[in-house]
């Protein structure tokens, strides 16, 4: 299973940008798909999650400017980003866990993937 991520860049302060991470791969069901950044010389911090009846978490200092939506039938998790700040600013991963197989399966696993990640730079 892999995740590729897509959708960073470079924009201005107060602007938008959206996000998108698709699930390569054998995986029955996806539990939770989320995005977390990661900036220089900070630790990995949670942006958003979304389960999949839709329940959605935001960590604090995006709240109320960020947006996370997903396709399950595309396996696919969105993060649209408004009234960006430069703080805003990291290397942004996408996150998915879920089941391989059904449970009893030989090939059964709990699988937690990362994406390899893109770069928002937000320019004050």
């Amino acid at each position: 299973v892999q995740l590729q991520a897509s959708g960073g860049g470079l924009v201005q302060a107060g602007g938008s940008l959206r996000l998108s991470c698709v699930v390569y791969g054998r995986i029955l069901r996806i539990n939770v798909m989320g995005w977390y950044r990661q900036a220089p010389g900070k630790e990995r911090e949670l942006v958003a999650t979304i389960t999949s009846d839709g329940t959605t978490n935001y960590g604090d200092s995006v709240k109320g400017r960020f947006a996370i939506s997903r396709d399950s039938a595309k396996k696919t998790v969105y993060l649209q980003m408004s009234s960006l700040k430069a703080d805003d600013t990291a290397v942004y991963y996408c996150n998915a866990e879920g089941p391989s197989a059904p449970l009893g399966d030989p090939d059964y696993r709990y699988l937690e993937v990362w994406g390899q990640g893109t770069l928002v730079t937000v320019s004050s």
